[in-house]
């Protein structure tokens, strides 16, 4: 039975916690939404390539190269040759604490929000999580875009990412 009362929870519950955790994040930093995803992806991916950047952060090339324009006239990011014809880009220093404190904001917000939870509600909830995001994948089909602004040490200590187990099972 689909229950549309928890549906539309659900629904509410996920644009709250976004617009709060874009507002948090992208005001941190002053950037787009875009822009902080590639600075998270970059963070965790040192080097790569603008085409490669815009995938994880769902642009098109040339959007993304738009982007990386942004982010290295503020200082954050630094373009380098690539293999090929490829531009590669890394984060800066600047550009490494932004992405540390896009981060630490984030947490601050989603931490806020579940502060409401006693330790065994959070547990349930983490369980629950980890069984829809599998499912939340195979509609997205990326990994990458998926987690764009995910902390993901977070994720992965200690833990096996749902997301990224999900991405796994995929390929075989």
């Amino acid at each position: 039975m689909h229950d549309s009362r928890t549906g539309n929870l659900l629904g509410a519950a996920a644009l709250a916690v976004t617009d709060l955790t874009l507002a948090d994040t992208t005001g941190t930093a002053g950037l787009s939404a875009s822009g902080a995803a590639a600075l998270v992806a970059l963070a965790t991916a040192p080097t790569i390539s603008v085409t490669d950047l815009g995938r994880r952060v769902g642009l098109s090339q040339s959007a993304a190269a738009r982007m990386v324009d942004s982010l290295q006239a503020a200082g954050l990011v630094e373009r380098r040759p690539g293999a090929g014809r490829e531009v590669a880009v890394q984060l800066t220093p600047r550009g490494r604490r932004t992405a540390r404190d896009m981060l630490a904001s984030r947490t601050k917000v989603l931490t806020d929000v579940l502060d409401v939870l006693n330790d065994r509600e959070r547990e349930t909830l983490a369980a629950l999580l980890a069984k829809v995001l599998p499912r939340l994948y195979e509609r997205i089909g990326s990994a990458d875009l998926l987690c764009r602004l995910c902390d993901r040490r977070s994720c992965t200590t200690d833990a096996t990412c749902p997301v990224g187990q999900a991405e796994r099972d995929d390929r075989l």
